[in-house]
């Protein structure tokens, strides 16, 4: 088979019988659009799930991403806050940008000024076209004269570079030892037990790809050579709460920055109906679509929950070293990625945002970069770039994605909507729920409940229940969160 500028040719050895991928050599190009998936925002990859037919298997996200579409656009701060939850910005946008396959194409950081104030007046830049200037309320329509310093920076591991990548999308050198372990992982005694196979890879490949990774630990089996349909996704039970170790993210949140909202609980079934909370917490709910999936692979650790293998992705970019990839800060946005700035939703995560370092010339062309090495120490230029939550503020970021003071219903599966005893009374009897059995619980969200709701809205579809009423075996009570590592399946 030729390779087209739309696909990339791949040697596959398979094991006959099963007729299942034992590894595909592969060279950078691959390797790069597989290493990509975890720089993907998860509102961008429910956005791509739409389109596929691989039935999408995240939880509740669905549910969120469908929740931002139909919350009034009056009752977010502005226009953008919606978009940047839809359509968000992926910090490594300059690393895929020349990706061969690439399944999403967004646009490229554009910044804007005010033509009054000009850059070197305010020093305050945005990323919205017509957003109001902090110093004279004028609109931010004027386009900045700029490049990237990492426009030319495409791919994450050295060029040339080969790998073997299992069917559980493990990425590893192409040692004689690592064959050697799978061989004997499929019992494979000789050539003979083996075929070679040339298959071509396409984008709507690579997007399958990208869905099955979620529910299935073999997918370059299914999806590459069509063994088996699709398992369909279904709800995991999380046998204990989530339970996380807080560490590295940053100080935690004082009591004040706390999140209060009320459960409605069913005594007899000890699950969450619903719950009545006000438009902080339903930002951080939302915020969970600007994250990148290596973010939150990061706090899950190798959990046995996880029906998909993304994990073993994750995992396989931790110990591959700088043989293979570019530099420690490719790394670094693989497993550690921070948020485009302006798309944190302060405080509870404790994600960090990049920050845009500059140099200027006297043509008044402007180069930017996240990766602050990239620029000369004493060539800094003062720009900041304004935060897209917030009206006219330069400093402080806005609370959240919406406006207050709003109440909201969030369900157990995270469909939230407007407050309405209606509603709720909906959600009550969809659940075969009476009035005599429901319990009102008050409950406080901090840095942990926050990262508990996440994982358990990645995991499955009753993340208020896992989150708040799971009670832990003392056996169980760190199995699914845990850092650092634990041990996960090696073949080397």
């Amino acid at each position: 088979m030729a390779e087209s500028p739309n696909s990339l040719c791949l040697k596959a050895l398979v094991a006959k019988g099963r007729n299942e991928v034992i590894f595909i050599e592969s060279d950078s190009d691959f390797v790069d659009v597989l290493l990509s998936f975890l720089t993907i925002a998860m509102g961008t990859i429910i956005s791509l799930g739409r389109n596929c037919a691989v039935p999408l298997g995240i939880g509740c996200m669905k549910n969120l991403y469908e929740s931002v579409e139909n919350v009034d656009v009056l009752d977010f701060r502005n226009s953008t806050c919606r978009e940047m939850l839809l359509c968000p910005r992926n910090r490594a946008e300059f690393q895929c940008k020349n990706l061969q396959l690439k399944i999403y194409d967004g646009e490229l950081t554009k910044f804007f000024y005010c033509s009054k104030c000009t850059p070197d007046k305010s020093n305050l830049l945005s990323y919205c076209s017509g957003d109001r200037c902090p110093c004279c309320h004028c609109n931010m329509s004027s386009e900045m004269n700029c490049c990237s310093l990492e426009d030319d920076d495409s791919g994450f591991v050295k060029e040339r570079s080969r790998f073997i990548v299992t069917d559980n999308l493990q990425v590893l050198p192409p040692l004689i030892q690592s064959s050697i372990c799978l061989f004997t992982k499929f019992g494979v005694v000789d050539k003979n037990s083996i075929e070679e196979m040339t298959i071509n890879v396409a984008i709507d490949d690579v997007l399958h790809l990208l869905m099955c990774s979620f529910v299935s630990k073999t997918p370059l089996t299914k999806i590459l050579l069509k063994k088996e349909p699709v398992p369909e996704p279904s709800n995991i039970n999380i046998n204990g709460r989530i339970h996380v170790k807080i560490q590295n993210v940053g100080d935690n949140t004082n009591e004040e920055d706390n999140i209060s909202i009320k459960l409605v609980v069913s005594k007899s079934k000890e699950t969450v109906c619903y719950a009545e909370a006000g438009d902080d917490f339903v930002s951080l709910l939302f915020s969970f679509l600007t994250l990148p999936l290596g973010s939150i692979l990061k706090k899950m650790g190798n959990t046995s929950s996880l029906k998909g293998c993304t994990d073993q992705l994750y995992y396989s970019v931790q110990d591959l070293d700088e043989q293979y990839l570019k530099s420690n800060s490719h790394k670094e946005l693989l497993v550690n990625p921070r948020l485009v700035p302006g798309f944190c939703y302060p405080n509870l995560l404790g994600i960090e945002e990049a920050s845009y370092s500059w140099i200027g010339n006297d043509d008044d062309m402007f180069g930017y970069a996240t990766d602050s090495l990239l620029i000369p120490s004493n060539s800094l230029y003062q720009l900041e770039v304004k935060d897209p939550k917030s009206q006219y503020s330069a400093g402080k970021s806005a609370r959240g994605f919406l406006k207050g003071p709003v109440m909201f219903i969030v369900t157990d599966n995270l469909i939230i909507r407007p407050i309405s005893p209606v509603f709720g009374i909906s959600v009550l009897d969809q659940l075969n729920v009476s009035f005599n059995d429901i319990d009102v619980q008050s409950v406080h969200v901090g840095k942990e409940e926050a990262w508990r709701i996440l994982i358990a809205s990645f995991l499955g579809n009753s993340a208020l229940t896992n989150a708040f009423l799971q009670k832990p075996k003392p056996e169980q009570e760190d199995v699914l969160l845990k850092e650092p590592r634990q041990e996960q399946e090696q073949y080397c």
